[in-house]
């Protein structure tokens, strides 16, 4: 063609787009354009740089170095790699039914590559897409044949290479870390030199630097591994295990041992407890399951079994941690087991139990367990959960025989036997229906000892002490220790913990943000028993927020999940939800008649009752009927003195001074707010100043009314409570004072998604980007990308400007 032709072909191409945009946009997208003929390309780039008002679009996308295509005088963008957020997102919808654990590596693996983040999961096996991964044997077992053309290739690339420029490929593949000394040695081992890299390099398969060796795609590493023969692989982990340190030696050498070695077991157990250190529950899965295989003695690879369960339960790997129950089970139906291995499989068996949807099952191996268990931490640790589950259990024929076992194998002594004696026989006595059951007990001299399944378990009645400030401290440890450990597994209970004490210390902003991202992650590591109670919490947020329609499905849901689980908790914060939407609408007959049934029913055993019990009164009082209020009121009085707490008690007042005659009412108002003072909580104080503004409007003391309406309406608001705002707001009115429009628009924190609140909450507390990620399980850039959203939203352009937000958030 001559020159002119080009010209005229080009010209062609536009008219031609131009045409066909007449019936509706047009784009075109020339994929690979690397490849295509000059020919082409001039007249494609011709019509696309003459493209202006017309509906047309045109993309050329080509590979960077496979050739040259020259965007003359077209804007370009140079595509890097995903980031943690968007790599996290595709693989979500890619390979959705992994767990976390799993999804993590492949993120890790993939460096960012969209293309490794597709192909990647199709190459797992069915164990190890539950969760049976280790650094080495990752891509050894390929489910699914590769159909890639792009692996193909890569594949094919590497077959072509000199042998020894494989056997140097190989060891690079092996070993993540790719140092150049240590390739060297393990090169030269297989009679190979860095200098055989060159024809890789050439290759365009790998670049060798200073830092070592990198691969030019990850999926080029998984091509090694593909075109590489199993003979070859063990000479290169033979080779590695020579070159390398204690914990990647313990792998190359677990790769290569195919009869039971025990001191290569050892290795491998080592390797586990040195990973436990580090807080990666999934590596000390993987380790004390390899080292369960190359175990010479059957009771030692019962135990090692056992841990591996153990930990992959931990990590929230629950169908691995499954079939690791099923081993160690197998050898302990033949053999005579330690009473600490016996212990430890009966504690990871209860938890596949109780997450089936089976407590009660979980409490009588928690029971076998304990009897076997000859160390003290340990069997009370199994205790405490028994007496916990046996609670928490939907009501059955067995579960007050179960709780009164529990207390009798609780032993005797003083410190934790003692602490876990009385929480036990908390549960037994309100399980046999009485409704206060407040024990003291003293709190060990060192906290640090406690097993963390008795800290979980102390915190969580700190509920039943009105211990708000404990409850909040204790449970932020536990999370921040699930989080530095990398226990998923417990994660979800953490942070229902963790909701629960935000909630009833008045910070609702920082336990809905907590809740969304708890339900979330409990989702991911597939726990529907603490998803249950999350929605639960969650639905009773949302009716002091007045979110009717949202409230009740949660509260379906919670009590849905919760029936078909045998789990209480759920469905009790469910009615509690339901409860509250009733009595912030004004419904208060249906306030009593929720609360004259829960007396009766299934959650009669709850220990959220009592903080109901106020609110039964004021709708008693509201409803006209006061004298029903007078039992729930004597029960109230008993467990608020008992307590001894300033919140608890100002409560009582606020509740007395409800019945109270208005000679005696003022004070005792007054000395509610006094109380409050010394024990903050926003949403409690601000209900006293509802009640107290209202008691004075009718008093005719409308100046001091207004003083009291006016702190609510402002403490409702910043909690989102638009209920109770709105009443304060009509109360406010009635004392002729003139409100406007009452739009939430001058609240910035109310447009702030569940996810910016929960970064902007730990920003403000001086935590780094890195720290925050850390916590949120999110990348330091994706912390920042919520932080950029989030500052001009609360009206600030620095960290330091967000200190003023403390207060509210």
């Amino acid at each position: 063609m001559t020159r002119g032709d080009r010209f005229l072909v080009g010209l062609a191409t536009l008219s031609l787009l131009v045409e066909l945009s007449a019936a509706g946009p047009v784009v075109c997208l020339v994929d690979d354009a690397q490849w295509l003929d000059g020919e082409s390309a001039d007249a494609l780039q011709f019509a696309a740089r003459r493209l202006h008002e017309e509906p047309v679009a045109v993309l050329f996308a080509s590979r960077e170095g496979d050739g040259n295509f020259p965007a003359r005088r077209l804007p370009e963008l140079w595509l890097g790699k995903l980031d943690s957020e968007a790599a996290e997102q595709l693989i979500a919808e890619q390979a959705g039914d992994l767990p976390p654990a799993v999804r993590e590596q492949l993120v890790a693996e993939a460096r960012g590559n969209p293309l490794a983040l597709v192909e990647l999961p199709r190459m797992l096996s069915a164990e190890q897409r539950r969760g049976a991964l280790d650094p080495l044997s990752f891509f050894l077992g390929t489910a699914e044949p590769v159909t890639d053309r792009v692996l193909a290739g890569f594949r094919d690339r590497v077959a072509a290479l000199p042998g020894a420029t494989r056997s140097c490929l190989l060891v690079a593949a092996l070993d993540h870390r790719a140092e150049l000394g240590v390739l060297a040695r393990s090169a030269g081992l297989l009679g190979a030199s860095l200098v055989d890299f060159a024809e890789a390099e050439r290759a365009g398969l790998v670049r060798v630097g200073p830092g070592g060796v990198a691969f030019r795609h990850p999926l080029v590493r998984t091509a090694v591994l593909l075109a590489c023969d199993i003979a070859a692989r063990m000479a290169a982990h033979r080779a590695l295990a020579e070159a390398v340190d204690d914990d990647r030696r313990a792998w190359h050498l677990a790769a290569v041992t195919l009869q039971p070695d025990e001191e290569v077991a050892g290795k491998m157990e080592s390797l586990a407890l040195r990973a436990r250190q580090r807080g990666g529950q999934a590596a000390v899965s993987a380790a004390y399951a390899r080292a369960a295989e190359l175990s010479a003695d059957a009771a030692e690879a019962a135990r090692r079994w056992t841990a591996a369960a153990g930990a992959a339960a931990e990590a929230g790997l629950w169908l691995r941690a499954g079939e690791l129950v099923d081993r160690a089970q197998r050898l302990a139906e033949v053999m005579t087991l330690q009473g600490s291995v016996l212990a430890e499989l009966a504690q990871v068996r209860a938890k596949l139990e109780i997450e089936a949807g089976r407590p009660l099952e979980g409490v009588r191996l928690l029971h076998e367990g304990a009897v076997a268990a000859g160390d003290l931490p340990v069997r009370l640790s199994l205790l405490g959960l028994a007496g916990f589950y046996a609670w928490a259990s939907a009501t059955h024929p067995d579960q007050l025989a179960l709780a009164r076992r529990t207390e009798e194998l609780c032993p005797d002594g003083d410190g934790l036997p003692a602490l876990v004696r009385t929480i036990s026989r908390s549960f037994r006595l309100i399980l046999e229906g009485d409704a206060v059951t407040t024990l003291a007990y003293r709190m060990p001299d060192q906290a640090d000892r406690i097993p963390f399944e008795l800290r979980v378990l102390i915190t969580y009645q700190a509920l039943a002490r009105a211990d708000h400030d404990g409850m909040l401290d204790g449970a932020a440890a536990l999370v921040e220790e699930c989080r530095a450990e990398g226990r998923l597994g417990r994660m979800p209970q953490a942070m229902t913990v963790f909701t629960i004490a935000q909630l009833i210390s008045g910070r609702h902003r920082s336990a809905r943000s907590t809740v969304s991202a708890a339900l979330a992650l409990a989702s991911d590591v597939g726990q529907p028993l603490w998803s249950s109670y999350l929605t639960g919490v969650h639905a009773w947020l949302s009716a002091v927020a007045g979110a009717q329609e949202e409230c009740t499905a949660m509260a379906e849901q919670a009590i849905r999940e919760a029936n078909h689980r045998r789990w209480m908790p759920g469905a009790c914060w469910a009615e509690y939800a339901r409860l509250i939407l009733d009595l912030g609408s004004g419904r208060y007959e249906a306030v009593l008649e929720r609360m004259d049934r829960a007396a009766t029913g299934p959650k009669r055993h709850a220990y959220l009752r009592r903080y109901a019990w106020p609110d039964y009164v004021e709708a008693a009082v509201r409803a006209g009927v006061p004298q029903r209020a007078g039992e729930q009121l004597r029960r109230y009085a008993e467990w608020a003195q008992a307590t001894g707490r300033a919140r608890a008690l100002a409560v009582l007042h606020r509740t007395r001074a409800l019945l109270a005659p208005d000679g005696e009412a003022g004070g005792l108002y007054e000395r509610a707010l006094a109380l409050h003072a010394e024990g903050e909580q926003p949403f409690d104080e601000a209900r006293t100043r509802l009640v107290y503004g209202e008691w004075l409007r009718r008093q005719q003391r409308r100046t001091e009314a207004r003083a009291q309406l006016e702190a609510a309406m402002e403490a409702f608001d910043l909690l989102d409570a638009a209920p109770w705002s709105a009443r304060a707001a009509a109360e406010l009115r009635a004392t002729g004072v003139f409100l406007p429009d009452r739009a939430r628009a001058g609240d910035p924190l109310a447009v702030l998604t569940p996810q910016e609140l929960q970064v902007v909450r730990l920003a403000i507390t001086g935590a780094s980007n890195r720290e925050i990620g850390a916590q949120l399980f999110l990348s330091p850039r994706t912390v920042a990308s919520h932080l950029y959203k989030a500052f001009p939203k609360l009206g600030v352009t620095s960290r330091a400007e967000l200190a003023r937000l403390a207060s509210v958030i």
